[in-house]
Parts: C-alpha cells; structure tokens; sequence
C-alpha cells in the first residue's frame, strides 16, 4: 500500500521535532517544512534548526513565505482591535488563517493527506476515518462537538500545555487531514523522546509571546502604528491617579505598567474613549467581575449546536484558566450569543476568545463582544 504523506510544520522547536519523528515511526511519509511569517526576529536560527531536525530525519524540507498574507490577516487584525479598543488573540487568528488554511494549501501543492504541527491538543473522529486509534462512533449526543460522521479536537494530554483553546476558529472541515501526534504526551515525555532519538532540539527552550512574532514590549509594537493619546488615570471616585499614554495599549484586567502610585495594586476596569479616562480599581472591586457576557463570531465543531439552546457546558475566557460552569443562551441566527456563568468572572475583555468544553472535547468558540 502507498504510505499517506504528511506535511509537517516544523518551527525549529521541540515539540514539532518530535511530531515529525513520532509520524515516521508510524509509517508516514513525512515531508518537513518551515513557515516564515515574520522577518523581525530570529526566524533565520528557528529554520536551522528545523533543518538541522529534518536531516537528521532523513525527510524533505520546505520553507514557505507567508509574511504578506501574515501581516494583511494576522498582524492587521491586531492593530485594528487595539485600535478600536478591543483585546485580540493574534495566536487564535494565526491558527485559522495560516496554519491551518495556508498552510494546508501547500499540502495539496504537494499532494499530501494530512497536515501535522507540534500542538498539545488531540483530533478524533467517527465514521468512516481510519487514521491510528479511530474506534467506532462514541459519545455522539448534542453536545460531542462532533457531527455523526465528522471530527472534534479534544484538549491534549497535558494540562500544563493544552492548547485546544487557540484552535476553536479553525474551519471544522479541515479536521479530518488534521494531525497531532504529542497530543497525546506530557512535554517531559516529548522532551525524553528528543533526547532519546538524538534530535538537536532536545532542550531548546520554549518560544513565548506572540505567534511567530516572539516577546516583544507590545506597547512600543502598538506604537509603530497606533499613535499616543494621552488621558487620565482615575478610579471609581473619579479622582486622578496619573497619566496614561493611550487607551489602545491597556487591556481590561491589566496590572502592570500603569505606574500608578499607592499602596496596593491598581488594575484596569474600564476604556472611557469618550473622555480617555482609564479606569482603574483594587482587585476585589465588584466591577472587575461580571457573571454575563455576549459573543459573536462563533465557530462550532457540531452544526447542531447551533441550534440547540440553552445548553449547558464549560467555558474559559482566557487561555489556561480552569473551566467555568455556564449556559449559552440565543440563536446564532442573530451572529451573537449570551453566556450567563455560574460564578463571576474576572477581567472580561472584549475581543478575547471563549472556548467552550464537553469535559475533554472542545465545543467550538467565538469572541467576547
């Protein structure tokens, strides 16, 4: 029998290394490739080490150049969500325009069945799939996030490093060609693998910040674009604590860089654009937390929970806060939803994602209005 191809995205670190190895050893053909999305930072050494891993391997290896389409969809978005106020999750607009979209099309250029990435989250299907570890249809009720012959992503294996929570915009009929193969593994267990099959990428230490992007002070990224708007720092009694620089580079819940004097800490409550006054509070103040929100955007795994309403499930407003109980409320025919929690949550922010969860399988998603 011909071996299914796979398309792997390699970004120099581990956890992709070991998915590219991991396939192999399954009886893939596995192609490596290397997305450039980014030219201000260190993608140069990130592709010499995916190269280095893909040698190692034995395994083709492309670069693809997506920077034009990474800053119209991904870094364009950011600045008008700034702009207009609002907090965006470049992570979850990365995953659906480029990785999973882009990225899957150079797949098809190279005829490839699946494309692979080094997430910590799983996929399983029913029906008539027969990828490794497919059984026979389970669960499949209302609220699987899974129609009868179709896919869901479930949370990974390791709840330190789930990140099922930036995959919920991603078009559902992708899922089928969708692989990821250390969903299943804790990250010391990726890191052993590494080490064990001598992989260059064994103790590279983790990318943090934003997607491909890296760390960066994201007020001075703000300020390449988003012009200074000074305005008033004041608390609930309207008395002026200080200066800030723009409301476009505070976030709701934010702490740090406010440089507020005072005993204890202050944190952002509420934008007034109207008379650029940043509101800010102690950490217990009633207006921090609320128990409703709206959400618009929304992205479900199973077309019938569109439909279905109210239902209850699990929900976080922000990535790693363990699941809160709620009940979305409304009809997606109106492009917005109401989600009524059972405990106040604190810090909503508008332009974030909310993903929502059937105990491991992740429901679907949309974006805090």
């Amino acid at each position: 029998m011909k071996k299914k191809r796979v398309l792997v995205g390699m970004s120099g670190g581990v956890d992709s290394s070991v998915s590219a190895a991991l396939l192999l050893e399954q009886g893939y053909e596995v192609i490596g490739a290397f997305m450039k999305n980014w030219s201000d930072c260190d993608w140069r050494e990130d592709r010499r080490d995916a190269m280095r891993v893909a040698a190692k391997l034995g395994i083709e290896f492309y670069t693809f150049d997506f920077e034009k389409q990474y800053r119209d969809q991904v870094v364009e978005y950011m600045y008008r969500e700034y702009e207009a106020g609002r907090t965006p999750n470049p992570d979850v607009m990365c995953n659906k325009c480029v990785k999973f979209d882009l990225f899957l099309k150079e797949a098809d250029r190279l005829e490839c069945d699946y494309i692979a990435t080094g997430h910590y989250a799983r996929v399983r299907c029913v029906g008539s799939d027969t990828r490794k570890g497919v059984t026979s249809q389970e669960q499949n009720n209302a609220l699987t996030g899974v129609s009868p012959d179709g896919c869901q992503i479930l949370a990974g294996r390791d709840p330190n490093k789930d990140q099922s929570y930036f995959l919920w915009a991603i078009d559902p009929a992708v899922l089928p060609r969708v692989l990821f193969p250390v969903g299943e593994m804790l990250k010391p267990e990726v890191r052993a693998k590494a080490e064990e099959i001598g992989l260059s990428t064994a103790k590279k230490k983790d990318s943090q910040g934003i997607c491909f992007i890296g760390e960066v002070d994201l007020m001075e990224f703000l300020k390449e674009r988003i012009k200074p708007d000074p305005g008033p720092i004041v608390d609930m009694e309207g008395r002026e604590l200080g200066k800030h620089e723009g409301l476009a580079y505070y976030t709701i819940g934010q702490r740090h860089g406010l440089d507020v004097g005072g005993g204890e800490p202050y944190y952002v409550i509420e934008k007034r654009p109207e008379t650029k006054e940043l509101v800010v509070s102690s950490n217990y103040h009633p207006e921090l937390y609320k128990k409703e929100l709206e959400v618009e955007g929304l992205n479900w795994f199973d077309d019938r929970l569109k439909s279905v309403r109210p239902f209850e499930c699990k929900a976080r407003i922000r990535y790693r806060q363990p699941l809160q109980d709620c009940t979305v409320e409304g009809n997606d025919t109106l492009q917005c939803v109401k989600v009524r929690f059972e405990e106040p949550q604190r810090a909503v922010t508008s332009g974030q994602s909310i993903v929502f969860y059937d105990g491991e399988v992740m429901l679907g998603g949309g974006i805090i209005k």
